[in-house]
């Protein structure tokens, strides 16, 4: 009688956690998809070839479109990613590989520290160390910004696919004569390769969204930008500006910029999910 009670009451109990977590997957994909069905909705009515081609049209206007914005993110990204990337990396080779002692560790304490810097404050700290002494806005300021707040996430993202490649590769490499960098850069990196691009992507994705790093550093600029030292106009930072506005036109151009924004964002997570998948299948 006691053994049945206690099943029963696992069965229950099995049942009711059940339900809770898919009632709270629910909620939490019910929100994304009312976020994206609601963008969906008031921007991509509005979408239309002169929103990807035209400048921003004078104050009063109609029409116009946000091209400069769209080439200005990907400067501002393509920046960063070469800022960020590569020394996030690295280091996340150094603290893999070679990661002991209380060197690693005050490291690891300060990229955990750095990832939690509040946006607005990177954006503070770019305004003042690179904006003020050069005295005006530009593409290069908004770009180190961006690229110091990607720099703790790809330093722990290559850390751990690193670390999960398994050591018997590490020692069957020098086993065959490979030196402890040949093993590092010709097996174990190759091993964690499509994690580690995951990682970058999932970075990218991440920082393409920040507006207040970009306000205090590369602002905003209605017409091209010409080179890297002049005022920018990103898709984050217009969708700011068009927002505030008391104009319905630059609403409709702000709910179409977001919509544009956030389904690059979502495209770039699940191609990222895509090859982590991949890359967890092929490893099994």
């Amino acid at each position: 009688m006691t053994g049945s009670l206690l099943l029963w009451r696992r069965k229950a109990v099995n049942i009711a956690m059940l339900t809770v977590t898919g009632m709270c997957t629910v909620v939490a994909a019910g929100i994304l998809i009312f976020i994206l069905g609601y963008l969906f909705i008031h921007g991509a009515a509005s979408l239309n070839w002169n929103f990807f081609t035209k400048l921003p049209t004078p104050v009063g206007e109609t029409g116009g479109g946000m091209a400069n914005a769209i080439v200005g993110s990907a400067k501002l990204l393509l920046i960063a990613s070469f800022i960020g990337i590569p020394i996030g990396f690295l280091a996340g080779v150094y603290l893999s590989e070679f990661g002991e002692g209380v060197f690693a560790f005050a490291v690891r304490y300060v990229t955990d520290l750095l990832n939690g810097v509040p946006s607005i404050v990177m954006g503070i700290f770019a305004y003042t160390i690179i904006v003020l002494p050069q005295k005006h806005f530009s593409t290069w300021a908004g770009g180190i910004a961006l690229g110091v707040m990607m720099i703790p996430i790809a330093v722990r993202s290559s850390e751990e696919f690193l670390r999960a490649v398994p050591k018997a590769l590490r020692e069957g490499s020098m086993a065959l004569g490979a030196s402890r960098a040949q093993a590092i850069f010709t097996v174990v990196i190759p091993a964690a390769k499509n994690g580690i691009i995951t990682g970058v992507m999932l970075n990218i994705a991440r920082v393409s969204g920040e507006t207040a790093p970009l306000l205090f550093t590369s602002f905003s600029n209605r017409y091209w930008s010409e080179g890297l030292n002049q005022p920018t106009a990103s898709l984050p930072v217009m969708i700011y500006t068009y927002a505030v506005a008391p104009y319905e036109d630059w609403h409709q151009q702000a709910w179409s910029a977001g919509f544009v924004l956030l389904t690059l964002v979502l495209g770039v997570n699940v191609f990222a999910r895509l090859v982590l998948a991949r890359n967890r299948h092929v490893a099994r």
